[in-house]
């Protein structure tokens, strides 16, 4: 993955233009400010700088956020094996869940099916309430119970008789034109004929008003059974996310050709990136002082931020602490802090940009195996599920979610799920470029990268004083 201040130099068009400016030698550098400290003690842990100018930031107001946190070990330390065998078992809990949830899926699956043969056996039973539709039902559901009942007799079943016997070519066109006994008499057929029609016709009718009570009960049996089925997929998906996660955290990312991670050595990599941001709150600035008197009355469509990244890249030694299981490190620490002035959009880009990391590809690759395999068949779930009345359908609204949206930390209705999904296409095909500065805009971006300036060496300046180190760029 790029580092974030690639990912800023190449992906948000102020900064994009900066880079170019600077590749002919117009600016010194691209963010707004940069200050480096290097920090190196083999004695001394690593943990309290990180946590020194964690607190710091906010002690500023900046709400810090994690954005990058990746870790490299020698293959010959202990600190790789051990982590290797914590990965491990989160990948064995985790490839367990997952192979439940496959079976559960089956299982959703055949339900579906199921369900969607016994609606389709009901609309006969429910055609028959309508005349116009009658003559058609009881002809269908007369082939069932050929098909289904009477062929269970064998040779003496209405088909077996009519296609094997001689003498009984008509009784199959007789047993579907005939509708009771006494009908059975009207019609021109020999003795024989009617002897074996007449009783059938009776078994068929009791058939038909018992068959269709037994199908209603298992109909909702199927459908109480695929609810709790789906029930099933989202409890385990919630199980299934942190082991997923964590079985991801716990990879090392690859050295390739970093000459600091030497096989034997006992050496570890940390890269850390923090965010802090604070927002130009236009109007107090322009009561301040800061901007022109006339944008305290002015409305923006999007907030500016004075935002400060700090990296952190430590080269350190694991040491374990006797008899516990945990490693401290100590060794170089070097930190970069770096004002930026973006605004909603561009923080939006970066975050997006930040998304496409190991852990994220990960999960995706997972969704395309279960989500996008369940939003196949999810109409059909919502079909069968939210068949009752409006009442219990609204009280049944939170189970209306896809299966899997707990994997990934969605709960969205389908309905907000579309039209969220209608409103990201809209904005993605509106936004696809991030607009350009307006002039009003030009003055709150230099107010916040005044901001992001002062900011980034306040906080660059105090670690220094604190720590009495003079080895600084």
């Amino acid at each position: 993955m790029a580092t974030i201040q690639e990912v800023i130099e190449t992906t948000i068009p102020y900064y994009v233009k900066r880079a170019k400016d600077k590749e002919a030698g117009l600016v010194s550098s691209v963010p707004e400010t940069e200050h480096t400290l290097i920090y190196d003690s083999s004695s001394e842990t690593l943990e309290p700088v990180y946590f020194f100018i964690l607190d710091l930031m906010n002690e500023f107001g900046l709400a810090p956020e994690k954005l990058v946190d990746n870790f490299m070990s020698s293959p010959g330390s202990g600190h790789f094996s051990e982590i290797g065998q914590k990965a491990t078992i989160m990948q064995q809990q985790a490839s367990k869940v997952m192979g439940d949830i496959n079976t559960v899926l089956r299982s959703v699956l055949n339900i579906i099916y199921d369900l969607k043969e016994f609606k389709i056996r009901l609309q006969s039973y429910d055609d028959l309430k309508d005349p116009a539709k009658k003559d058609a039902a009881i002809l269908s559901l007369k082939q069932i119970w050929m098909d289904k009942v009477d062929m269970q007799k064998g040779n003496s079943s209405i088909k077996a008789m009519a296609l094997g016997q001689a003498g009984f070519q008509t009784l199959i066109d007789a047993f579907l034109f005939v509708k009771n006994s006494e009908d059975a008499d009207k019609i021109d057929l020999n003795d024989r004929i009617k002897r074996i029609l007449k009783p059938r016709i009776e078994e068929f009718n009791i058939w038909v008003s018992q068959s269709e009570k037994e199908l209603k009960k298992r109909y909702e049996i199927e459908r109480t059974y695929l609810k709790s089925q789906v029930n099933n997929l989202k409890l385990y998906s919630k199980w299934a996310k942190p082991y997923l996660i964590a079985a991801n955290k716990l990879a090392a990312k690859e050295s390739g050709t970093n000459p600091a991670v030497v096989n034997v050595f006992n050496t570890i990599l940390l890269e850390l990136t923090l965010l802090g941001k604070n927002k130009i709150d236009v109007k107090k600035s322009a009561l301040a002082g800061d901007l022109p008197e006339e944008f305290q009355k002015l409305k923006t469509k999007r907030d500016y931020h004075s935002c400060v990244l700090v990296d952190f890249k430590f080269r350190g030694i694991p040491q374990r602490i006797s008899q516990q299981p945990h490693y401290v490190f100590g060794g170089l620490a070097e930190i970069t802090f770096r004002g930026y002035a973006l605004n909603d959009d561009e923080l939006e880009k970066l975050k997006k940009e930040i998304d496409k990391s190991d852990v994220e590809d990960t999960l995706r690759l997972i969704e395309g195996a279960t989500t996008k395999s369940i939003e196949q068949i999810q109409e059909e779930i919502d079909f069968f599920l939210n068949e009752k009345e409006e009442e219990e359908t609204k009280k049944e609204n939170k189970d209306e979610s896809n299966p899997f949206s707990a994997l990934f930390g969605r709960y969205e209705k389908k309905s907000e799920k579309k039209e969220a999904e209608k409103k990201s296409d809209s904005s993605k095909s509106k936004n696809n470029e991030i607009k350009k500065d307006d002039f009003k805009e030009e003055y709150i971006r230099k107010l916040a990268s005044g901001g992001a300036t002062e900011t980034a060496f306040k906080l660059f300046d105090i670690y220094k004083k604190a720590h009495g180190m003079e080895s600084f760029t």
